[in-house]
């Protein structure tokens, strides 16, 4: 029988609301309970472990990119850097679910899709999906951590953060790389 007034949908909402306050860092099942007035154990009725509540929260975030046809790979990348900073740590709690091979493959499965919408192949999709990922997961978590950094002072005085701008160039980059190899 499920916690009494909590549907695993509830725990993850409140999940995202500590993560966004506190940060991956202290988002811990004992906190979680706390927020839902539930002892800890209660919450693994819906998730048998942080990794897997770490999963779902994954898929909620990445969840945000736009559905419908992918057909644009600068478009897609873009939509998951935003769909990323729509949460404190977005990037590292997709990274790492990631990196586990847990949660679902949505974004993977969006840039991929757009490059084949380009007229590659398969394969050439999926690499060329995969390097997308991990640059704009790093380029994410970098600009998160900076973020951080600023809000509690620590980079007083630092030059400059990342911009759009930079994260755009980079993936013009990659963009101009992939148009090059289809004349070759």
């Amino acid at each position: 029988m499920a916690p009494r007034g909590h549907s695993a949908d509830d725990v993850a909402l409140t999940a995202l609301r500590i993560l966004d306050e506190h940060g991956l860092p202290d988002l811990t099942m004992r906190r979680l309970a706390a927020a839902l007035e539930v002892q800890p154990s209660a919450l693994y009725w819906h998730f048998p472990n942080k990794q897997t509540l770490l999963a779902g929260l994954s898929d909620r975030i990445v969840g945000r990119m736009a559905s419908g046809p992918s057909v644009d790979l600068v478009a897609e990348a873009r939509a998951l850097r935003e769909a990323l900073l729509a949460y404190r740590d977005g990037a590292e709690v997709v990274s790492s679910t990631l990196a586990m091979g847990l949660g679902s493959t949505v974004a993977h499965d969006r840039l991929a899709a757009a490059v084949v919408a380009d007229g590659f192949d398969d394969e050439t999709a999926r690499r060329v999906a995969t390097t997308v990922l991990h640059y704009v997961l790093g380029f994410v978590w970098h600009e998160q951590q900076r973020l951080q950094y600023d809000s509690t002072g620590a980079r007083e005085g630092a030059a400059g953060g990342l911009a759009a701008d930079d994260f755009a160039s980079g993936l013009e980059l990659i963009a101009a790389g992939l148009r090059a190899r289809g004349r070759v």
